[in-house]
């Protein structure tokens, strides 16, 4: 083989290495603005619901209102479910004040009330300010279905 054929293809080994370096940079960077995006709980709005249940296979949905003290005592469960099911579960929180359409399509009475929805489906509700695990129970039995 030729010198100059061989830094022909050390060149071009070269380029492919740093192509290849650029292209896992790119979804490594991607997949953090993912995870950063699903970390926390989303506002949901009567305006956004529809379309958030459609685009999410399983979707984690906290009824409250500000005033209401068991909601503010359930906010940080919300908030680790949030983090710990990032990119499984879509976690979002709806105010019932700024959003009473929502509230009253789902009959919702009682605050905080915890909606499971698969596939556009109400599959669990939880009424009340309840344990972590209570919450992550009702989602570890519709994850791996």
């Amino acid at each position: 083989m030729s010198n100059g054929h061989k830094q022909f293809i050390s060149e071009e080994d070269e380029e492919l290495k740093r192509i290849q370096e650029k292209k896992l940079k790119n979804m490594i960077n991607q997949l953090e603005r993912r995870k950063k995006l699903t970390a926390e709980p989303a506002h949901v709005t009567d305006s956004s619901f529809d379309k958030t249940i459609e685009k999410n296979p399983l979707v984690l949905i906290d009824f409250w209102a500000s005033w209401c003290g068991p909601c503010r005592a359930l906010a940080p469960t919300i908030e680790q479910l949030a983090a710990e099911y990032a990119g499984k579960v879509f976690v979002g929180k709806l105010d019932v004040d700024e959003n009473p359409a929502t509230a009253e399509r789902f009959q919702i009475f009682s605050i905080p009330t915890v909606l499971v929805i698969k596939n556009g489906c109400e599959v669990e509700r939880i009424v009340g300010c309840v344990p972590k695990q209570h919450i992550e129970n009702a989602l570890k039995k519709h994850l791996g279905k």
